[in-house]
């Protein structure tokens, strides 16, 4: 696969003027800009100055720069947040929380309040090692929450692998289908959401939540998770769902360990090949934990808000976070200080 990965990013000032100049090139027509490119195809990879960048990567410079389209009627110029609301009992750091359905819409509410762009309602955890959840199961706790929700005019996002849950997600008012499994798991998913012609979250994950820490196995880590999401991203526009519909999730945390995680975080921007927007789910993960000492997940919102402007600095588009007040005051400081005139 041939890849070019972004880097000596820049943003605000630095990135119009040096683009103006001719010395940098847009990410995904937003207000960062990269000097510099890492090529990367049979032959290797090898880091040349945007300037030299070969004609034979010139259809993936093109999606690069390029802004991608509203997503889901979100302006991707402007980084969001999705909520976390799991409506489980046995989720990493809040199961059990909202397993109540009227506790959950009181929470929905209040993230929708604090500035969540969207809510992503789960009842089924995905942690490493988690038992799954039978679909009927599965709606029983999510579909209440997703319906009362959507009634109050919030935009609602379905966390699940399960066709049957994502239809009746969808008739629920849910507006977006977010799957860990990247639409495998279940084979009638593709279609499904060809047919419903919903905005989708293809994420990255090997095998399943009880197989996959078994199958946390890289050469390349980034290389390797871009090759495997972009056969999804492949397999989802072979479908027939269309491409302004699609977001990519790197999968933080799924088939991924210690130090992988921290590797692939620091080239996010490789992931700007594919013209998706991205997003970024390392809210109180194992990854904040290692790398800032703290093994209370529930106490990680400091290093799971460094870490998520970290990935808007990289190109994300939207965080995930259990932390919505902080998480959005946290990324309103990051808007204000990063923009300048856009770039393109």
């Amino acid at each position: 696969m041939r890849l070019i990965e972004p880097l000596g990013l820049l943003d605000g000032e630095a990135a119009s003027a040096a683009v103006a100049q001719g010395l940098a090139l847009p990410l995904a027509g937003g207000r960062l800009a990269f000097t510099l490119a890492r090529l990367i195809d049979e032959g290797g990879a090898r880091i040349v100055p945007v300037t030299a960048i070969p004609d034979e990567f010139a259809p993936l410079r093109a999606r690069i720069t390029a802004k991608p389209p509203p997503w889901a009627g979100l302006p991707t110029d402007r980084p969001a947040v999705m909520g976390i609301l799991n409506v489980t009992p046995d989720s990493f750091s809040d199961g059990g929380r909202h397993f109540d359905h009227q506790a959950a819409i009181a929470a929905g509410q209040a993230m929708a309040e604090a500035g969540a762009a969207i809510i992503d309602v789960g009842g089924e955890s995905t942690r490493p090692g988690a038992e799954a959840v039978a679909p009927d199961e599965e709606q029983r706790r999510v579909l209440p929450v997703i319906r009362a929700l959507a009634a109050r005019g919030i935009l609602v996002s379905a966390d699940t692998r399960h066709a049957a849950t994502m239809v009746a997600a969808l008739d629920a008012g849910a507006a977006i289908i977010n799957d860990v499994s990247g639409l495998s798991h279940d084979p009638d998913a593709l279609a499904l959401v060809a047919r419903r012609d919903c905005a989708v979250v293809l994420m990255h994950m090997r095998g399943t939540p009880a197989t996959m820490k078994s199958l946390a196995t890289y050469g390349d880590v980034a290389y390797e998770v871009a090759a495997e999401l972009g056969a999804r991203l492949d397999a989802a526009l072979a479908a027939g769902i269309a491409s302004a519909r699609i977001a990519l999730d790197p999968g933080f945390g799924f088939a991924k360990e210690g130090r992988q995680n921290l590797a692939l975080m620091r080239r996010l921007a490789v992931f700007a090949n594919f013209g998706c927007p991205l997003l970024i789910g390392v809210s109180r993960k194992r990854l904040v934990g290692m790398a800032s000492g703290e093994g209370e997940a529930s106490r990680r919102a400091p290093g799971s808000i460094a870490a998520g402007l970290f990935a808007l600095a990289h190109g994300a588009f939207i965080l995930r976070a259990h932390d919505v007040a902080e998480t959005v005051q946290a990324v309103r400081v990051w808007d204000n200080l990063s923009e300048s005139e856009r770039v393109l």
